[in-house]
């Protein structure tokens, strides 16, 4: 990518930083205050249904982000150079490790056990799936078709879900329905018996492939991010103030919807991709104005320690065990030193 925003690098790094060390030594320190820290505890897990969190926002910022670097690393194809079968190629590279990576974080490749293979279940899956719908609609289309295309994958998904009247039951719901029906004893969260049946069990409430409609609005949000940011015509500090003014739009809209669909980050429900969005859309317009715009943020320069290998990062973390305060703070130091040393020999990881 010629261009480079440093604010995107330190956003990316600081959401790698709450994911990999913040939060799981807060919950640690969580478990060890007597009677818990409710409140600081609710932040740091996911809601078990309806509702967000701070924790909640770590998914939707890292697909946003993705978004944001394709109008940078993708510009020739809109000032004339014509996508070849490389661009494609290239697509389907990042698509596939991607998904791989996906599978050996989340989807159990390297248990070698066909049962507990889960083909569709992860984060990364979900940004290949998002990047290629929003890198092809970049390429060919100008950008009030990109607002078509988004506004298309998001009603689609909210007429599925009307069709059914709005069912969001955790275990009945349309996504979860179709998830079941793909995936059947390969979907996450099933269980096996010794005789070799299984069955689906409910604290498994995640969906992926109706979800992979708002996936990719998501990353589709992040573009229209990043073309602001890279439209030379406005003033920098005008263009963090519009990105901040569509946040705070973003954000009524989902709460102003919520009554009748509401914000369920685990089917990726239209609300939830709404008010995330907004959300994703002043902490860029914020670290931007801050970092490129007034030149305030040489001291959150070590974020870019995580941000620019962020993939890696995300990676080795998931791995990784964090059952007590100890354990959490070492491997916290684990992945930093790893991710230091990779950053001074100026190795970065790039799919």
């Amino acid at each position: 990518m010629k261009e480079r925003l440093e604010s995107l690098d330190i956003l990316r790094g600081a959401d790698m930083f709450l994911l990999l060390c913040i939060g799981p030594i807060l919950r640690a320190v969580c478990k060890l205050a007597p009677g818990g820290i409710t409140w600081l505890s609710t932040q740091l897990n996911h809601v078990k249904w309806e509702g967000f969190v701070v924790w909640d926002i770590i998914m939707p910022l890292f697909l946003f982000m993705s978004g944001i670097t394709i109008p940078f690393s993708m510009a020739k194809f809109r000032e004339g150079l014509r996508p070849d079968g490389k661009f494609y190629l290239k697509l389907l590279r990042r698509f596939c490790i991607l998904f791989f990576l996906g599978w050996i974080v989340q989807g159990n490749l390297l248990l070698w056990d066909w049962k507990m293979f889960h083909p569709f279940a992860n984060t990364l899956q979900a940004i290949a799936v998002g990047y290629v719908i929003t890198a092809i609609t970049f390429v060919y289309l100008k950008p009030k078709w990109q607002i078509v295309v988004a506004l298309i994958l998001f009603a689609a998904y909210w007429i599925v879900f009307a069709c059914t009247g709005m069912n969001t039951n955790p275990q009945e719901n349309v996504a979860m329905v179709i998830d079941k029906a793909i995936l059947g004893s390969h979907r996450d969260g099933v269980e096996w018996a010794a005789d070799g049946s299984w069955r689906f069990m409910k604290r498994y409430q995640y969906t992926w492939f109706l979800s992979s409609l708002n996936f990719a609005v998501t990353v589709l949000l992040g573009c229209f991010a990043g073309q602001i940011l890279r439209n030379s015509k406005r003033k920098p500090a005008k263009r963090a103030l519009v990105i901040g003014i569509i946040g705070i739009g973003l954000i009524a809209a989902g709460l102003l919807l919520s009554p009748v669909f509401p914000i369920i980050k685990k089917i990726w429900s239209s609300t939830m991709t709404l008010y995330s969005g907004g959300i994703c859309f002043l902490l860029i317009g914020l670290t931007y104005y801050i970092v490129d715009v007034k030149k305030w943020g040489r001291w959150l320069g070590w974020l870019k320690i995580y941000g620019m290998n962020a993939i890696t990062a995300y990676c080795i973390g998931e791995m990784l065990k964090y059952n007590s305060l100890p354990q959490a703070i070492g491997n916290a130091l684990l992945v930093f030193l790893l991710l230091l040393i990779m950053y001074r020999k100026k190795l970065f990881i790039k799919i």
